[in-house]
């Protein structure tokens, strides 16, 4: 008995030795070839997990690690550094911005970037992943011809979910209540609801709700909760209203003038950071409940006893009526002919919504 277990052990032991070898090969195989190169990363916005625990320690520490000192990088929150969501295209295109995360929500003025995050098109988790990766070709393609910025990398906070300070069963309830939107596509969606959307940076969303300046907030659940949200609502909605995709890219300039090793060692290793990303992202839709309502682990935030509100039998059935009727002609109105070949051929099939007729 134990010859045969010592027999069974030796495949994993040499497929753990494998794994082993493959990554010194990786962490050393750089230091060889990459010239020597300093980037400077505008990141998402500070305080919250995707830039604290991955853009953050990713630029500042394991880019020059995994290239042996060759390649360094400093990064910086786009908040923190002066810049307003809605400029980090410009200022990516105009090379301001070398390397940027830009919310695609912020970029009110190119709604082509919109489609991937528009509200309620992605309910779950593995729903935004079939839309993301059914789109990223357009988006690559378009960011490239039409701003000269270069995708390198398509991240995502948690679901953004409904804070309120005030009781409610349905998203019927809403109507009358001022919410903060994010987004021109969540605006008209809370229009729809007969609610007053009310646009404002997310640093501003709890001092908002104390003035009374807001009765409700859309926002990550767990971002909200790690700057006191649940402190000052009392109720949310289970539903994913939207996720808050971030594009990372770069000034087709710059990513241009790079040696073609940084580049091949750039995007390996911003497509690893992207997937931890997203794996974060889905772990953290629980744990944002959990937290928010007390009821289960909460490593990364911090209890509270907030009444989650259940998707009601009213709330499903709206669901596709909201995406039909009010999401996706406000989108197409605003991005036109170019939008609607894109959905056509990319996220309508995927999700059998056909175009609005007109």
């Amino acid at each position: 008995m134990r010859r045969g277990r010592t027999i069974r052990t030796l495949p994993a032991l040499a497929g753990l030795a494998f794994l082993l070898l493959s990554a010194v090969a990786r962490a050393e195989e750089p230091a060889e070839l990459l010239p020597e190169t300093h980037l400077r990363i505008v990141g998402g916005l500070a305080g919250v997990s995707q830039y604290t625990d991955y853009e953050k320690p990713f630029w500042s520490e394991r880019v020059a690690k995994l290239s042996g000192g060759r390649v360094s990088a400093e990064i910086s929150a786009f908040d923190r550094s002066g810049i307003r969501a809605q400029d980090m295209l410009r200022l990516l295109e105009l090379g301001v911005v070398p390397f940027g995360t830009m919310l695609i929500s912020g970029a009110n003025d190119t709604p082509e970037l919109a489609v991937v995050d528009l509200p309620l098109v992605s309910p779950d988790f593995a729903s935004l992943q079939r839309v993301a990766t059914a789109y990223r070709p357009f988006l690559e393609q378009f960011l490239k011809v039409h701003h000269d910025v270069e995708l390198l990398g398509l991240y995502t906070y948690p679901a953004q979910v409904l804070f309120c300070r005030q009781a409610f069963r349905s998203l019927g309830d809403l109507a009358g209540r001022r919410i903060r939107t994010a987004s021109v596509a969540q605006a008209e969606l809370v229009e729809a609801l007969g609610a007053v959307p009310v646009v404002m940076p997310f640093a501003e969303v709890v001092s908002a709700v104390r003035h009374d300046v807001v009765d409700c907030v859309i926002t990550g659940a767990l971002s909200g909760n790690s700057i006191g949200l649940h402190e000052v609502t009392t109720h949310f909605h289970a539903m994913a209203v939207s996720w808050g995709v971030s594009v990372f890219a770069a000034n087709g300039t710059r990513w241009a003038s790079l040696p073609n090793e940084v580049k091949d060692f750039l995007r390996r290793e911003i497509a690893v950071l992207e997937q931890e990303i997203w794996n974060d992202a889905e772990r953290k839709v629980s744990e944002g409940v959990a937290c928010n309502t007390g009821r289960g682990p909460c490593p990364a935030g911090k209890p509270g006893q907030m009444t989650l509100v259940p998707l009601s039998v009213e709330d499903r059935s709206r669901l596709r009526s909201l995406i039909e009727n009010t999401v996706l002609p406000g989108w197409i109105s605003r991005c036109g002919e170019t939008c609607a070949e894109a959905w056509s051929a990319t996220i309508g099939p995927l999700l059998s919504i056909p175009l609005p007729r007109e």
